[in-house]
C-alpha cells in the first residue's frame, strides 16, 4: 500500500502524537508498503529527516503562541500535491486538527480513502485553557472524524466519548510500546543515588509540563517523608512547577536509552493528567516494571489493572495522589509485584502487533470503497 501519513506532529517533536506516527511509517516499511509522511515544518536550526524511515514533507509552520515547542501548520498547497505525487491508496491522519483537516479536505477531493486517528482531548483542553468551548471542541472533531471513511480510537474511553458525540464508524486501535528498549534491567543505582543520595524512594513523573497535565497534584507526595519527586520534561509551566513542588528534581526533557534508564531507576510512576486519550508514559513505566499510580480517567483505565499493576485514584484529587503514593512506598513487596505484572501485561503489545492491527483497518476501509464502487 501507498500511504501518506498527515500528521500534526513529527520528530524532533517529543509528543505522542508524533511517537506514534514515526512508528506508524516504521511499521510501514518493514511490512513493505510506502509511507509519506507530511508534517509541519520544524523551528530554525533543525536539520533535514535524516533518521526518518521514509520521505517526509514539510508544511511551513508557526509556533503556536505560549507554546512555543506546538508547530501550527499553515495553509499550503502541499498537502494535496503530497497525496497525489505519491499516488496514495490511503490516508493516514494521525490526531487531525489543523494540518490533518487540510489533510482530509484533500483525500475527499482526490477521492482517497482516509483513516482519522483521534489522539488528543481537545474538549478538555478547552476546559483546561479557556475554561468553556467544549461544545466547539466536540463540533470540530465531529466534523473532521464523520468525514474519514473509519475513526480509530485509542482506548475504551475515547472511543465511547466519540461515540456519545456522534462520530460515525469508529473502531479501537491502541498503542504499541518498545518492550526491548523500556524494561526493568536498565535500572541504573548509580543514577538513583544521584536522583535520591539519602536512599529517598523514587516518584517520577515523565511528560509535558503543561496545565493540562495538572503535575503540580504531585505537591502531596512532595511532602511525603523519604520521598523524592523526579520531574521529566519540558513545557510552559515549568517555572510555577518548580515553585509548586518543593524538593522536587526536574531532569528537562529526556529521550530514547536515556529516558529508559530512567524510567526502570524509579520506585513508583505517577501520572497525573485526567484528559489522556490514552497515555504511552503509563506503558512505558509498566513495560519499565514499576508500578503506576494514575487518574481513573481516559486512558489509564484500560492500561492500569487497579490492585494488580498500580493504583487508579480519582482524577484531580491530590491528597488520592499522596495517599497512593504512600502506600506503594510503606510497601516494597507490593511495589515489586504490580512491577512484575504490570511487566507480564504489556509484553504482547508491541509496536508491530500494534502496527498489523492498523493495516488490517487500512485493507478493511478498501475494500469497503471497493465494493461500493463496485
Amino acid at each position: 500500500m501507498r500511504v501518506v501519513i498527515v500528521t500534526e506532529s513529527f520528530p524532533p517533536d517529543v509528543n505522542g502524537v508524533a511517537h506514534c506516527a514515526l512508528q506508524t511509517a516504521r511499521h510501514l516499511v518493514d511490512r513493505g508498503h510506502a509511507p509519506l509522511v507530511v508534517a509541519p515544518a520544524t523551528a530554525a536550526g533543525h536539520g533535514p529527516d535524516a533518521l526518518a524511515p521514509c520521505p517526509v514533507v514539510r508544511v511551513p509552520s508557526l509556533p503556536l503562541p505560549g507554546y512555543p515547542q506546538v508547530r501550527v501548520a499553515l495553509p499550503s498547497r502541499r498537502v494535496a500535491a503530497a497525496i497525489t505525487e505519491h499516488r496514495a491508496d490511503i490516508v493516514h491522519l494521525a490526531s487531525p486538527f489543523i494540518l490533518g483537516v487540510r489533510g482530509m479536505a484533500a483525500a475527499a477531493r482526490l477521492g482517497v480513502p482516509a483513516v482519522a486517528v483521534y489522539q488528543t482531548d481537545l474538549a478538555g483542553y478547552a476546559r483546561t485553557y479557556v475554561g468553556a468551548g467544549e461544545a466547539t471542541a466536540w463540533r470540530r472533531i465531529r466534523s473532521v472524524h464523520a468525514a474519514a471513511d473509519r475513526t480509530l480510537a485509542p482506548s475504551s474511553a475515547a472511543l465511547h466519548d466519540l461515540e456519545a458525540h456522534g462520530v460515525p464508524r469508529v473502531r479501537l486501535w491502541p498503542r504499541g510500546v518498545d518492550t526491548v528498549r523500556f524494561r526493568p534491567e536498565h535500572r541504573d543505582e548509580v543514577l538513583r543515588r544521584e536522583l535520591a543520595p539519602n536512599g529517598e524512594l523514587i516518584v517520577g513523573y515523565v511528560g509535558r509540563l503543561a496545565p493540562e497535565k495538572q503535575v503540580e497534584l504531585l505537591a502531596g507526595a512532595c511532602g511525603l517523608e523519604g520521598v523524592r519527586v523526579v520531574i521529566v520534561g519540558d513545557g510552559p509551566s515549568e517555572t510555577s512547577l518548580r515553585e509548586a513542588l518543593p524538593g522536587a528534581v526536574f531532569l528537562g526533557r529526556r529521550t530514547g536509552d536515556e529516558l529508559a534508564r530512567i524510567f526502570a531507576s524509579l520506585d513508583v510512576f505517577a501520572h497525573t493528567g485526567p484528559f489522556e486519550t490514552f497515555c504511552q508514559t503509563v506503558q512505558e513505566a509498566m513495560a519499565s516494571g514499576v508500578p503506576v499510580v494514575a487518574p481513573a480517567a481516559g486512558g489509564p483505565l484500560d492500561l492500569v489493572a487497579h490492585g494488580r499493576t498500580g493504583l487508579l485514584v480519582p482524577p484531580r484529587d491530590e491528597a488520592a495522589v499522596r495517599d497512593a503514593v504512600g502506600a506503594l512506598a510503606a510497601d516494597p513487596a507490593l511495589r515489586a509485584a504490580y512491577g512484575a505484572a504490570g511487566r507480564a501485561t504489556v509484553e504482547g503489545r508491541t509496536w508491530a502487533a500494534v502496527g498489523d492491527q492498523l493495516i488490517d483497518h487500512y485493507a478493511d476501509v478498501l475494500t469497503a470503497r471497493t465494493v461500493v464502487a463496485a
